[in-house]
C-alpha cells in the first residue's frame, strides 16, 4: 500500500502544473492517474522493491549559493533555478564594470525587500566573463542586462530595460505580475496621482479593456519609474476637458502633453519613447549624472550641440536649440555638450570635434552608429529644423571621417588600417583578414596590443592571412557595428559581405585557434561583376560603392 501511495503521489502533483483554465486537461491527467493504479504494484515489483520495502529517498541537492539575497547562477544550475522559481529576475553583468557594480547595489536592495514580501519572486545574477555560453545563448550585448523569466520559460525571457533603482525594480515586477495601472474613479483620485510625483501619466479611455487601452497597460509595465492611472469616469473626463481616448502627461501637477489615442495607430514602443522623453529636460546637458539616463530613453536618434557654455553667444545659441527641440520631441533627443568640460573629452574624441569646429552640431543614430554633420555653420532654429527634417526624411548623408593612409601602413606584421583603405584590405577576395578595432585611450586595448603584434609575427609570411588593426575612434567604418573596445572581426576569403564576430578569449593561442578554424583557402579566379568586369580591375572607390550596394 505504501508503494501504491508513493506512486499516486508521483502522478497527482503533475496534474497541479496544468493551468486552472484547462480543466479538461486536468481531468484527463487525473483520469490517467487512476487508470495506472492497477499496474503500480507490478511496476514496483519490477524495480526490485519487496512488499515491505520502501524505495530509498534521493539525496537533496545543495541549495544554490546566494549573495545578498541574490542567487549566483551559472550554466550548471540555471535550469534548476528556473524550475524552482516561478518568477526569476536575472542580471547579466561584468564583474569589473562600473555600471554593473552600481546596478548590483540597487538589485540587492530590491531582492532583500521582495524576499519576504513576495517569496515567489527571486533575483539572480550571471557573471558573463565566466559564463560565456550563457552570454551567447541570451545574446547579451550590453552590460548590465536584466531579463525576467516566468514559469521556467528559458526561451522567452522579458527584457527589463531602463530600470536602475531598487524601487523601480519592485514596481516593474509588481506591474508585470499584477495590475499595471491604478484605476481612477473620481477627480480627487486623479489629483492625488498627478501630484504624488513630478511626472504622472493618466489614460482616459471609454472602455477599460480591449483595443487601445491594452497598449497603455503594456506601456505602464515598461515605465516603472512613473505613476500610471486609468479612468473611464465621465466626471474625470469633464474635469480635464477630455472628450476621446487620450493619454495625458502631467509635470508638477500641470498637463504638458495630450496624445489622442486611436485603435491600431499607436504601439507600445512609440508610446514608451514619447512618455520617457518627459523624464528628461527638453535639452539635456551631457555629464556623469545624465549619461546613463540619456541612453535609458528609447529614442534612437540623438542630436548634439558642442559649444562652450561661457561663450558670449551661448544664451542665444541655446535658446534657438531649445526652440527647435520642441518640434522633434519623441523623435530626436537634444543634447548639449559643454566643450569647456574636460571630462567630456571622450565624447569630443568619438565625434572628432576640435576647438576649431565649435559650435558644432552632429546627429548620431544609435542603431547604425552613423553620424551626420549639419551642413550649415550657424546654429539657428531654421538651420536646426532643416537638418533634422533632412535626417528624418532620409536625405541627409552620413559623415564618414578617415585618417590619412600612413606611408608605412603595410610594412609591419600588423597592417595599419584607416577609413580610406579599410574596404580595399578587409574585403580583399584573396585574403583572410583579422582586424582588431581599438581605442588608443583604452587601458584594455593597450594591454592587448603586444599580443596582437605577436599574432602578426606568427602569420607574417602566411600566403593568405592578414593581421590588421584600426583606431576606431578616428575612422568611421559604416559596415561594422560598434562594440565595446577592443573588439575583433574576421573577414574571410571570397566574400564581400561576410563578417565573423570573434567572441573568444583574448590570448595568442585562442586567436590562432580561431584563425585556423575560420580561414579559407585562397580564391584563384577573380569574381566577375554583373557587367562582366573583374572586381580586381575596379578602382577603390568603385569597389566600395559596389560593396555597399551588395550589403
Amino acid at each position: 500500500m505504501a508503494i501504491l501511495t508513493a506512486n499516486i503521489q508521483l502522478l497527482v502533483p503533475f496534474s497541479h502544473s496544468v493551468p486552472a483554465k484547462c480543466s479538461r486537461c486536468r481531468m484527463k491527467t487525473l483520469w490517467l492517474s487512476f487508470l495506472m493504479l492497477p499496474f503500480l504494484p507490478s511496476l514496483a515489483a519490477e524495480d526490485g522493491i519487496g512488499p515491505k520495502e520502501t524505495k530509498p529517498k534521493k539525496a537533496r541537492l545543495p541549495k544554490i549559493k546566494e549573495e545578498n539575497n541574490i542567487l549566483v547562477l551559472k550554466k550548471s544550475n540555471f535550469d534548476r533555478a528556473l524550475k524552482e522559481t516561478k518568477y526569476l529576475l536575472v542580471e547579466f553583468y561584468i564583474s569589473l564594470s562600473g555600471p554593473s557594480q552600481t546596478l548590483a547595489e540597487e538589485f540587492a536592495k530590491a531582492a532583500g525587500q521582495l524576499k519576504k514580501e513576495a517569496p515567489d519572486i527571486r533575483f539572480g545574477k550571471v557573471d558573463v566573463t565566466e559564463q560565456k555560453d550563457m552570454k551567447k545563448e541570451f545574446n547579451i550585448q550590453e552590460f548590465p542586462t536584466v531579463k525576467f523569466f516566468v514559469d521556467g520559460d528559458r526561451k522567452n525571457p522579458i527584457d527589463c530595460k531602463g530600470v536602475r533603482e531598487a524601487s523601480a525594480f519592485i514596481t516593474w515586477l509588481r506591474r508585470r505580475i499584477g495590475p499595471s495601472t491604478v484605476v481612477i474613479n473620481s477627480t480627487d483620485q486623479a489629483e492625488a496621482i498627478i501630484n504624488c510625483e513630478d511626472l504622472a501619466v493618466i489614460g482616459f479611455f471609454k472602455e477599460r479593456h480591449g483595443g487601445a487601452v491594452e497598449v497603455f497597460y503594456e506601456t505602464a509595465r515598461d515605465v516603472p519609474e512613473l505613476p500610471f492611472g486609468v479612468t473611464v469616469s465621465e466626471e474625470v473626463f469633464v474635469s480635464y476637458g477630455i472628450r476621446e481616448n487620450t493619454i495625458a502627461v502631467f509635470k508638477k501637477g500641470k498637463p504638458v502633453h495630450n496624445e489622442v489615442f486611436e485603435d491600431g495607430k499607436q504601439n507600445k514602443v512609440d508610446l514608451t519613447r514619447l512618455i520617457k522623453t518627459f523624464t528628461m529636460d527638453l535639452v539635456t546637458e551631457y555629464n556623469l549624472e545624465t549619461s546613463v539616463k540619456i541612453f535609458d530613453v528609447p529614442v534612437e536618434t540623438h542630436i548634439l550641440l558642442f559649444t562652450p557654455k561661457n561663450s558670449e553667444t551661448f544664451n542665444k545659441t541655446y535658446e534657438d536649440y531649445e526652440s527647435a527641440a520642441v518640434e522633434f520631441r519623441g523623435k530626436i533627443m537634444f543634447i548639449l555638450v559643454d566643450t569647456n568640460e574636460t571630462r567630456n573629452g571622450r565624447v569630443f574624441e568619438y565625434f572628432r570635434i576640435t576647438e576649431v569646429d565649435v559650435p558644432a552640431v552632429r546627429i548620431l543614430n544609435l542603431t547604425s552608429d552613423a553620424k551626420y554633420k549639419m551642413p550649415a555653420d550657424e546654429v539657428t532654429v531654421e538651420n536646426l529644423r532643416s537638418f533634422c527634417h533632412s535626417y528624418l526624411d532620409g536625405k541627409a548623408k552620413p559623415h564618414v571621417p578617415s585618417e590619412e593612409i600612413p606611408e608605412d601602413w603595410d610594412k609591419n606584421p600588423v597592417k595599419m588600417l584607416v577609413g580610406k583603405n579599410f574596404n580595399r584590405v578587409a574585403f580583399n577576395k584573396t585574403k583572410n583578414v583579422f582586424v582588431m578595432f581599438y581605442a588608443p585611450w583604452s587601458h584594455d586595448c593597450r594591454k592587448l596590443l603586444p599580443i596582437w603584434d605577436e599574432l602578426g609575427k606568427k602569420y607574417e609570411n602566411h600566403e593568405n592571412i592578414v593581421i590588421a588593426k584600426i583606431d576606431f575612434t578616428a575612422n568611421d567604418i559604416q559596415l561594422v557595428m560598434l562594440d565595446r573596445y577592443p573588439f575583433f572581426r574576421f573577414f574571410p576569403v571570397g566574400s564581400n559581405n561576410q563578417v565573423v564576430v570573434y567572441d573568444g578569449e583574448y590570448t595568442l593561442e585562442a586567436f590562432a585557434e580561431f584563425l585556423e578554424k575560420q580561414s579559407k583557402p585562397k580564391v584563384e579566379a577573380a569574381e566577375k561583376t554583373p557587367s562582366g568586369e573583374s572586381k580586381e580591375d575596379l578602382t577603390e572607390e568603385q569597389t566600395v560603392i559596389k560593396q555597399k550596394e551588395e550589403l
